[in-house]
């Protein structure tokens, strides 16, 4: 039994950063999805796939794979680097693009 450890990156449809401070472990997929024949639905016999657990800090998580003997991987976060835009900017005498209409 293997799974990984992340935190959560900002939805792209929304600016709020909600539910990206907490740490996640979820467990890798032991058996393989298969299709039912007759209705053509994806299922899996594997439960541990639908847990999803949160922790408030990345070692809580670590420490909460070892003492269950889970074999895990940690994925770093990746930091926006953000770029800060004045409305001001578009009007500055030495702009490099000419403002227009």
């Amino acid at each position: 039994m293997s799974a990984k450890i992340y935190r959560p990156a900002k939805t792209a449809m929304q600016s709020g950063k909600a539910k990206t401070h907490l740490w996640v472990l979820e467990f890798d997929q032991e058996q393989p999805r298969r299709i039912d024949p007759i209705l053509g639905y994806t299922s899996s016999g594997d439960m541990k796939q639908q847990v999803r657990l949160t922790f408030e800090t990345r070692e809580q998580a670590e420490a909460y794979a070892k003492r269950e003997g889970v074999e895990y991987r940690v994925i770093e976060p990746k930091e926006s680097a953000r770029q800060v835009v004045s409305y001001t900017d578009n009007f500055r005498f030495n702009r490099i693009q000419p403002w227009t209409h």
